[in-house]
């Protein structure tokens, strides 16, 4: 939530918020989209077995060995997303193909051009947030 919270105020100043975080719940991940003008949610999916394959740093050993509690995937729930923008399928893609594919994305939504267009996406995601709370738009 605080990551969201940092990235509306940064995206509300015309600035680019890129955050790669780990959001284990659906409910705080719509709420964000909801309430965020320009959220791209991007999901980043590897079965739980690579994810422990490419684990150079054994937390994942030491959560299911109990020695790390809370641990998304282990002994923590995490909620794939329902709908999201865009998918990475990192145990079938390279990474090269994954930025690929998300430069992809932002190109067929007018994003990629220049700075003048991701502006106008930003501005015309914070209007219709607007409206659709039901507070007033000027234009």
């Amino acid at each position: 939530r605080r990551l969201g919270f940092v990235a509306q105020l940064l995206s509300r100043n015309g600035i680019i918020a890129i955050i790669a975080a780990i959001s284990p719940y659906r409910e705080v991940r719509e709420q964000l989209k909801k309430t965020s003008a320009n959220f791209i949610e991007v999901y980043v999916k590897a079965p739980i077995a690579v994810c422990e394959s490419r684990d150079v740093k054994g937390l994942y050993a030491k959560a299911r060995a109990g020695q790390i509690e809370h641990f998304t995937g282990i002994s923590d729930p995490y909620e794939e997303p329902i709908n999201p923008d865009i998918t990475c399928l990192t145990d079938k893609f390279t990474v090269e193909q994954c930025v690929g594919q998300v430069l992809e994305y932002l190109e067929s939504q007018g994003l990629r051009e220049d700075k003048r267009s991701l502006g106008r996406y930003c501005n015309q995601r914070r209007r219709e947030s607007v409206k659709s709370s039901g507070v007033g738009v000027q234009e």
